[in-house]
């Protein structure tokens, strides 16, 4: 496979890079799989590449991992 990037394909090739790589959109019945594909509507579009889009996703996942919380002198892990 060739490169990916929004400037090596067109509109129509991204619309089936993202088809191919998250499966059957049309069979999902939970709705899960069309929020998949809006996810990654905006590389369709050619706004963001796929990194971008992946990136701010990660960035709002949370670990489950609290953060240091504040005692009475500073803070405490």
């Amino acid at each position: 496979m060739g490169s990916i990037l929004i400037k090596d394909t067109t509109r129509e090739q991204r619309e089936q890079i993202v088809a191919e790589s998250i499966g059957n959109i049309s069979g999902a019945c939970d709705g899960c799989m069309s929020g998949l594909a809006e996810m990654y509507q905006d590389y369709i579009d050619g706004k963001k590449e796929i990194r971008e889009i992946n990136m701010e996703f990660r960035a709002h996942y949370e670990s489950g991992i609290d953060g240091p919380q504040k005692a009475d002198c500073g803070y405490k892990l």
